[in-house]
């Protein structure tokens, strides 16, 4: 009886540790979640500014590609780096290098009264990676056949900072102008810090996984290009990177160019340019808090990433027939479908396919691609939009 005993009181003790570990790991879950809406509204905030600054600042449509492909460049190089070394030092200082980097970005962008300063500004993008770093904790803390589902939260949580973002943006460029909304992200940015800094654990990584990688980790170096493509050889990697960046590219052109269509050819102004990046959100929210998890939990993620890229070039062949923002509302729902349900099901797929002692260098390579489409993605916009206003001369 006493032996009996005490293996119900070892079976009730390892039954409450688990339940408090699983409450520990909702807790930070939340709280990433959390961080992300709040980054994605700072991101959609700048947003508001940007653009406009540059108009005032002389900027035309090629300069403006030009400005968005620095950007592209900078990220590019930073996101796998990045992504290693969350890996290597931990979900904390990973989010926190990020959110402290988007402070200095908002100040440097509050200050910037010079085509050059707007430059300059872009200069902590190389560290602005939040989302990836959610996305990593997200992975860490989830089963592999419900990542999908988590992923497609962050996802709402992504429509939400849309929706705030550019409805804020908007009012306070109008109301107080742009150099106090970029003092505004910066203070919201800062907030964000002191979030990860409350909830966010030293490391998300499983027990197992850090006993037997972090020694030998803790050996390499962040800017270790072998550890990095070393990803690469693992079977399907490559072949879903390569459909990332070719079926990705026409969305990733349209999407850094939207504010210059926004502008000149809907002619919108910041308010309402901030209700229409509002629209997107709303849709994007219904879609990735209601839809994908459904479509996850009943379909493999093969058809649903050719679901995505048929959707994609039917959208593609719709814009070309746009006339007014009506229509091009109308257009954004199936465009918010196939967007979202290739990211989502793209990154699940590739968390899937390495160890979990490298999700976070796989999702900074993940954070590469949507920069290399952002590097490529302005300069190709700007040169068709130069090339549309010749012909039309």
């Amino acid at each position: 009886m006493s032996r009996r005993g005490e293996r119900n009181e070892e079976t009730d003790k390892a039954s409450v540790s688990s339940k408090v570990a699983d409450d520990s790991q909702m807790t930070t879950i939340y709280a990433v979640y959390l961080i992300a809406a709040l980054d994605i509204t700072w991101m959609f905030l700048q947003f508001s500014v940007t653009p406009y600054l540059a108009k005032k600042l002389g900027f035309d449509t090629l300069w403006f590609g030009y400005l968005q492909t620095t950007v592209g460049v900078i990220q590019l190089l930073g996101g796998p780096m990045f992504g290693r070394f969350a890996d290597l030092f931990g979900a904390r200082m990973a989010l926190s290098l990020a959110c402290a980097s988007t402070v200095v970005f908002f100040l440097l962008l509050a200050i910037a009264d010079t085509p050059a300063m707007l430059f300059i500004h872009k200069i902590p993008t190389i560290f602005m990676h939040v989302l990836p770093a959610s996305q990593m904790v997200v992975t860490d803390l989830t089963k592999p056949e419900k990542r999908a589902d988590a992923l497609s939260k962050l996802g709402l949580c992504f429509g939400i900072g849309m929706i705030v973002g550019s409805t804020l943006g908007g009012q306070l460029s109008k109301l107080y102008g742009e150099k106090f909304t970029a003092y505004f992200g910066a203070a919201g940015s800062a907030f964000s810090l002191l979030l990860v800094l409350k909830f966010i654990p030293k490391n998300t990584k499983a027990e197992t996984t850090r006993g037997n990688t972090t020694d030998d980790n803790r050996k390499k170096s962040v800017f270790n290009l072998g550890e990095i493509t070393r990803l690469m050889k693992f079977p399907t990697v490559m072949q879903t990177f390569i459909i990332k960046i070719v079926a990705g590219l026409p969305s990733g052109i349209f999407q850094v160019m939207f504010s210059i269509i926004a502008l000149e050819f809907f002619k919108l102004q910041p308010e309402q340019n901030g209700y229409l990046m509002a629209y997107f959100g709303i849709v994007q929210m219904v879609i990735q808090g209601g839809v994908i998890g459904r479509l996850t939990a009943r379909y493999s993620d093969n058809s649903l990433l050719l679901l995505s890229i048929g959707v994609s070039s039917l959208v593609g062949l719709a814009q070309a027939y746009i006339q007014n923002v009506w229509q091009f509302c109308l257009n954004i729902l199936p465009m918010m479908f196939s967007l979202s349900v290739f990211n989502v099901i793209t990154d699940s797929m590739l968390t899937k396919s390495v160890p979990s002692s490298d999700t976070g260098t796989m999702l900074g390579l993940c954070a590469s691609v949507q920069s290399l489409l952002r590097t490529v993605g302005p300069t190709i916009g700007g040169f068709l939009r130069v090339l549309v206003l010749v012909q039309s001369l």
